[in-house]
């Protein structure tokens, strides 16, 4: 009720659906994933990242949550080696 009453709604797409339920044309995905490497490696789609923080330390997360704290970030904060 509370969205309703400011005429919202959410909208969700989950990215894996085809492989969780293992549907006929699963392999698009894969399609899906290579095209989009392809433009991204062209040029042609450019990613959102612009904070890359290193490996995931204790030193490196508290170092993103102050950046999220004082909202000094924008774009996507990245950190390596889960």
């Amino acid at each position: 009720m509370p969205l309703k009453l400011k005429c919202l709604t959410l909208h969700w797409e989950m990215m894996f659906t085809r492989s969780m339920f293992q549907t006929p044309d699963m392999i698009e995905q894969h399609n899906l994933l290579n095209e989009v490497s392809r433009l991204i490696d062209k040029g042609q789609i450019i990613t959102t990242v612009a904070h890359q923080l290193g490996t995931i330390n204790a030193k490196n997360l508290i170092k993103a949550h102050a950046m999220l704290e004082s909202r000094q970030a924008h774009g996507k904060i990245v950190l390596e080696g889960f």
